[in-house]
């Protein structure tokens, strides 16, 4: 079998298999509002996405099991939060979004990505439908390349594209118990109601008509919440404080990256970006095609990529001492056949796992790999995404 010719193989990192993948940054890293109190409680900070954030407060597998097992919550204020506001938001998101936009019912959220005419991502976002706004969130790290790609576009449109980000702060509140950590601290809104992918407004520590939605990037229930920015240490103790007889605590980037791995979700710049469209990711749930959505910006490419991929992301578990890494190389014999892109630790499944892009014909579960790790080989199986569902236990 001839295998797909793949780039060139990434520098392997020198960093903890459970640590976040930091964005270098030629610029001093920003902080959030919350820094002095991630340092108050003795997080070890890194730069992520050009910005100083918290990678972990305690043992970060530890920290997976919080989430897992209770919950935990998360600074997530470096995320980008912008507003598309005016007749043709709708429009507008339509066409540099991969999904949908006018389908999506009010109150109601979808991913998407936006793409470049080649297909590849720019950036994977949550879009928030209104009934005449669509609110989107966007990485850290892409932020400003995603507000002039919709402002560029926007040109000639009636409608308005707003940078939201440095007013608003961004909690998440993840695990089995957030809904019954959170819900006291709400007024005017029964979190029962809201349902995943779903959003509402209600009082929350005070704060009038406070965006709260059902997601998260763990795999786990959860609820991410939106309010101004001035408020966020208040808020933050509020939740910690409510939340520490059911076990919750502070939760940094690094178990963050090893939940969403083990959840099967993309992280931009590894599983995703400029180099890997979203088909052989396994993203299709984000892209329509659908004749009344029209033309938008990368559908021709990625139509020619659906009807022939040439590979496809799948997970990896081995046994071995070593957890994958990103650039390590995967080998069928003495065929370079795929490449890592994310790997970790996971108490979850109590295995290495990683993430893996692989020639399609090396693709289908139970398949046995090696991992090049230093010109040393260990065996890896392939695995269907994701690792870890909390709707399949």
């Amino acid at each position: 079998m001839i295998a797909y010719p793949l780039p060139p193989a990434r520098p392997v990192e020198s960093r903890s298999p459970a640590d976040p993948m930091p964005a270098p940054s030629p610029t001093t890293p920003q902080r959030t509002t919350l820094y002095d109190v991630h340092v108050a409680l003795g997080a070890r900070m890194v730069e992520f996405g050009g910005w100083e954030m918290p990678v972990q407060y305690g043992p970060i597998l530890d920290e997976v099991r919080t989430v897992r097992n209770s919950a935990g919550l998360f600074d997530l204020s470096h995320m980008g939060r912008v507003l598309v506001q005016g007749r043709d938001a709708v429009r507008l998101v339509d066409l540099v979004a991969t999904n949908h936009c006018a389908r999506i019912p009010v109150g109601a959220i979808r991913y998407a990505l936006f793409c470049s005419h080649d297909g590849n991502p720019i950036d994977d976002v949550l879009l928030y439908r209104e009934p005449e706004n669509v609110f989107i969130v966007v990485n850290a790290g892409n932020r400003a390349a995603d507000v002039k790609w919709l402002r560029e576009h926007a040109a000639g449109l009636d409608c308005h594209v707003l940078d939201q980000s440095d007013e608003l702060a961004m909690l998440a509140l993840q695990g089995q118990r957030s809904q019954q950590i959170l819900q006291p601290l709400v007024q005017g809104c029964d979190l029962s109601t809201i349902k995943y992918y779903r959003f509402g407004f209600g009082e929350v520590c005070g704060m009038p008509r406070t965006r709260i939605s059902r997601t998260g990037y763990t795999g786990e229930d959860g609820f991410e919440i939106y309010f101004p920015v001035q408020h966020a240490a208040r808020v933050w103790n509020e939740i910690l404080r409510a939340g520490r007889p059911s076990g919750l605590a502070p939760i940094g980037l690094g178990a963050r990256d090893t939940l969403r791995l083990e959840a099967g979700m993309p992280l931009y710049g590894h599983e995703i970006d400029a180099q890997h469209n979203p088909i052989e990711a396994g993203l299709g749930f984000g892209i329509s095609f659908a004749p009344e959505k029209g033309d938008w910006i990368g559908r021709a490419a990625l139509e020619r990529v659906q009807a022939a991929p040439r590979r496809r992301l799948i997970g990896i578990t081995t046994a071995g001492p070593r957890a994958p890494r990103q650039g390590y190389e995967l080998y069928a014999g003495a065929a370079r056949v795929g490449y890592v892109v994310s790997g970790s630790v996971s108490p979850t499944v109590a295995t290495n796992i990683g993430s893996a892009y692989v020639s399609i014909g090396y693709d289908r579960a139970g398949t046995a790999l090696e991992l090049d790790i230093n010109g040393k080989r260990q065996p890896c199986v392939v695995q269907e995404l994701p690792f870890y569902s909390r709707t399949r236990k």
